[in-house]
């Protein structure tokens, strides 16, 4: 394929000629959310209508979206059924925290997120980049998917606690993925609860892993607290112990706990899925990977010492922003009506479900040029387009926009760096992998790559 005489155009599921039936709609939800978009979804900037006797409104505007998630946020919450998977890993965490608690807990991790501060994470990503590269060492073909896993899981182990090898780190690791592909995954069940107690019958893997994961992660921080170190900050961990709430007292265990399990959830799976989807892109866009190399090459990941090093690879920023457009980590935005309000001139009523999905508003047809071809030269000159009025959200919106966007970025580019200075990447197939919904926007299956020594 000729990326010079055009740009490439990755395989999606279909795209409906007519917006589906119900049965088609719940089908879809339950089994791959990204197949129950029709034509007119890519076209039209508000839609209202009754699913099931229920208000819904799919919101593609850029000024709405930012209305429902900003402005209006108090008026709105985070539906239970999109609550229920997550709560077991992440607990009371900034996550999933409402309100006042939201906010109080948002600004007492601010100061966690500076640059400054990610910037010390970088010896970490650096550590977990190479241990990524000496295991594919020697392989003609690998698993990225499950490599990338691996990488992201040691990256935010050492970043968070300190971890690389040993019982505490290979138990956190089994357990954080083992969540994500079995009990972690939405179910019906969780669409009709009322409550997080609700259908207990459902639950029982879930209660388990969180008993597990409860005591796993509290043993981390306590034996942190009882070994009483001094010195410079070198993880998350010695930040979240020093950090303090607005009355100046240390934050309890439990909160510690639940924020670090909030950071170690969000910080590894969404970035394990960035970096296959960048790799998928450019093991079909060879051309685009030739030019990658030779930007990491010309400054290499070695010599990476602090944030601004960054900077030497714009490139590289770009593909992983066009990534991110083309696969947003989470497939939908989900928010319902607690007040009355209105959107677009008609009134939304209490009780209503508002859908904002990145998915497709990275592809609407009225805001992108070609809207489903990998052109990263689209963000050339915007170094944060998340913000200001782009239909452009891989972080959410608003005020509850990811605190660790930064901290992901740096991380994916680290890796990916690494594994093109080292390796040129192409595919054992022609199999399409097609993206699916779930917690994060995961490939339908995990396709062998090639590798060859660069």
């Amino acid at each position: 394929m000729d990326a010079l005489a055009r740009p490439i155009v990755p395989p999606v599921p279909k795209v409906h000629a007519r917006p589906v039936n119900p049965l088609q709609l719940i089908w879809g939800m339950s089994t791959n959310p990204l197949t129950v978009w029709s034509e007119q979804d890519f076209e039209i900037l508000v839609q209202k209508n009754q699913v099931l006797g229920r208000e819904n409104w799919l919101v593609n505007d850029p000024a709405w979206v930012r209305h429902v998630m900003h402005e209006a946020m108090p008026r709105y919450r985070r539906p239970l059924a999109s609550a229920r998977p997550v709560r077991p890993v992440t607990g009371d965490g900034v996550l999933l925290a409402e309100g006042g608690e939201w906010r109080r807990q948002r600004k007492m991790l601010a100061p966690v997120f500076t640059p400054a501060h990610v910037g010390l994470m970088l010896p970490h990503f650096q550590a977990a980049a190479e241990g990524l590269v000496r295991r594919l060492q020697g392989a003609a073909t690998a698993n990225l998917s499950a490599a990338f896993h691996a990488a992201t899981i040691d990256a935010v182990l050492r970043a968070l606690f300190s971890l690389s090898d040993g019982a505490d780190r290979a138990d956190i690791a089994r357990l954080a993925r083992g969540y994500i592909e079995r009990a972690g995954r939405p179910n019906i069940f969780d669409g009709y609860a009322r409550s997080h107690e609700d259908f207990g019958f459902a639950l029982a893997s879930r209660r388990r892993f969180q008993r597990r994961w409860t005591a796993a992660v509290d043993g981390v921080v306590a034996a942190r607290r009882s070994a009483a170190r001094a010195g410079p900050h070198r993880d998350l961990l010695d930040l979240l112990l020093a950090a303090r709430d607005e009355d100046g007292r240390p934050l309890p265990d439990a909160e510690v706990r639940d924020q670090a399990a909030t950071l170690l959830f969000a910080g590894f799976e969404t970035t394990s899925r960035l970096l296959f989807w960048a790799a998928w892109l450019l093991s079909l866009d060879t051309l685009e990977q030739d030019r990658l190399r030779a930007e990491v090459r010309a400054f290499p990941p070695e010599r990476v010492t602090r944030l601004e090093d960054l900077e030497h690879w714009p490139r590289l920023r770009l593909v992983l922003l066009e990534t991110l457009r083309l696969y947003p980590p989470v497939v939908f935005l989900l928010r319902e009506a607690v007040e009355p309000d209105e959107i677009d001139g008609q009134a939304v009523s209490p009780g209503a479900l508002v859908w904002m999905s990145p998915w497709v508003i990275h592809r609407h047809r009225k805001f992108w040029d070609q809207p489903d071809a990998f052109m990263p030269d689209r963000f050339a000159g915007q170094p944060s387009p998340w913000t200001g009025a782009q239909p452009y959200f891989p972080f959410g919106l608003g005020p509850r926009i990811c605190i660790g966007a930064s901290f992901g970025l740096a991380e994916a580019q680290i890796v990916l760096a690494s594994l093109l200075s080292r390796f040129e990447i192409g595919l054992s197939s022609s199999r399409p992998v097609l993206p699916v919904g779930a917690v994060t926007t995961r490939p339908d299956h995990e396709p062998l790559f090639r590798l060859a020594r660069a």
